[in-house]
């Protein structure tokens, strides 16, 4: 069974960032969504896929990202 698709702000709760960060990750680290037209739409089991396969390593000097 297929999961159900995440919002901005549902995937930023589950990464534990802000909706920001994530819309930031989007374009400077490639993080994966799919855009339904205005609407950004995530499958977490692909969103952990990227941060298991070190695509979200860099991001600890982004740290000052979230706190916006």
């Amino acid at each position: 069974m297929e999961s159900r698709w995440l919002s901005v702000e549902e995937i930023a709760a589950h990464l534990g960032i802000k909706p920001d960060t994530v819309y930031k990750w989007i374009e400077r680290r490639n993080l994966p969504a799919h855009k339904l037209g205005r609407l950004w739409k995530f499958q977490a089991s692909e969103v952990d896929q990227w941060v298991r396969s070190g695509s979200a390593s860099q991001l600890a000097s982004d740290a000052s990202e979230g706190a916006d």
